[in-house]
């Protein structure tokens, strides 16, 4: 490593770590000064976190969302060129801080994925139309065969709480958070409609559904996992359902 390099790895992990020993040959004024400057540096972080957390930060407050953004900033600092990614890994950091709430954690991660959303590659989803037309000769070999494309940045999150009630109730700053626990178990999915992230509350079995396809699984073997979980009566009668639902909201790029 040459003496620039070991130079710069010093001041990067001095900035990082308060406990890291200050570049060789700095005086007592230039580690005052520096100390001007990691704070600084950690303002800007912190107030990245609370530009991508709007919502999480009114739910716990600003005092302690400072205190949890201080804590991540710490523990885990940023390596991506950009402050867009200085949230990777907060939702776990909620999770970890505010572990008697997790509703918390639960709203940090769908603002994360609705964050991360917003900046995938456009795609064109699959219409009703043209999926009607790709299916329209499909015998019962090609429909246990099919394979789904989705669009780019769809995710599922693990939701025990009506995540649309609360993120309603949170949009502006005077609002007060509505926290309803539900009765069974939920998930949030995630795209992009267009210009603008969206996301919709489904029950568990969809959003295990949606990603199984999501994997490369074929139409047959998600059709088993709902069996599994519903009964074949019921998985019968919610598989089109769900297929065509999907295809409706724009989450089919195409047929694989």
């Amino acid at each position: 490593m040459s003496a620039l390099a070991q130079r710069q790895a010093a001041f990067l992990g001095a900035i990082l770590d308060e406990a890291a020993p200050l570049p060789a040959g700095w005086k007592a004024s230039q580690g005052r000064g520096f100390a001007i400057y990691r704070n600084n540096y950690r303002s800007a972080l912190i107030e990245a976190l609370r530009s991508t957390f709007e919502r999480t930060e009114r739910l716990v407050g600003e005092a302690a969302f400072r205190q949890a953004a201080a804590h991540h900033c710490i523990a885990h600092p940023p390596s991506s060129w950009t402050l867009d990614l200085a949230g990777a890994g907060f939702p776990e950091t909620c999770a970890e801080l505010f572990a008697n709430d997790p509703d918390v954690a639960e709203l940090a991660a769908l603002e994360w994925a609705m964050h991360t959303v917003f900046v995938v590659r456009d795609a064109q989803a699959l219409g009703v139309a043209e999926f009607g037309t790709a299916c329209a000769g499909f015998g019962e070999a090609d429909w246990e065969g099919l394979r789904l494309s989705l669009v780019p940045g769809v995710s599922v999150l693990e939701a025990s709480f009506d995540l649309v009630r609360l993120w309603s109730s949170l949009a502006s700053e005077e609002g007060e958070a509505d926290l309803a626990a539900l009765e069974s178990a939920h998930c949030a999915i995630v795209w992009r409609e267009g210009e603008r992230p969206v996301f919709v509350l489904r029950p568990a079995w969809e959003g295990a559904a949606l990603l199984a396809f999501q994997r490369g699984a074929t139409f047959a073997e998600v059709c088993a996992g709902l069996v599994d979980t519903l009964g074949e009566d019921a998985a019968i009668a919610e598989a089109g359902a769900m297929l065509a639902r999907w295809v409706g909201e724009g989450l089919v790029e195409q047929l694989a």
